[in-house]
């Protein structure tokens, strides 16, 4: 289970600097295919993910077999899990959302805490 949990940990941390970090921008493509995807951590979470699998024999931090379906499900995880915490975690600490219906709009406070 400690496999697990520090290979969640290690795909949002990569992902995050991927995307987020300033020190990375003279090199993050921005345009075409490429740029989107160092634009969203789902679809770049996949990757690290599938990268991490690759790599795990090169660490101790955990060991995945190296089968097709490992990879792919641990590229699905790495995505879903650094999209969630992406959500639910900000530079300010929890990301909290409250939606107000009004009329016809329906306006988004953030609120970063």
């Amino acid at each position: 289970m400690t496999d697990l949990l520090y290979f969640v940990l290690s795909a949002y941390g990569m992902t995050q600097i991927l995307v987020y970090a300033s020190i990375l921008n003279p090199v993050r493509p921005t345009k075409g295919k490429l740029g989107e995807l160092f634009q969203c951590p789902m679809c770049l979470g996949f990757w690290v993910g599938v990268l991490l699998w690759v790599l795990n024999t090169q660490t101790e931090l955990f060991n995945y077999d190296h089968s097709l379906f490992t990879g792919f499900f641990l590229g699905c995880l790495s995505s879903g899990t650094s999209y969630a915490l992406n959500m639910l975690f900000g530079d300010c600490g929890l990301k909290i959302e409250h939606k107000i219906l009004g009329g016809n709009k329906d306006v988004l406070n953030h609120i970063d805490e």
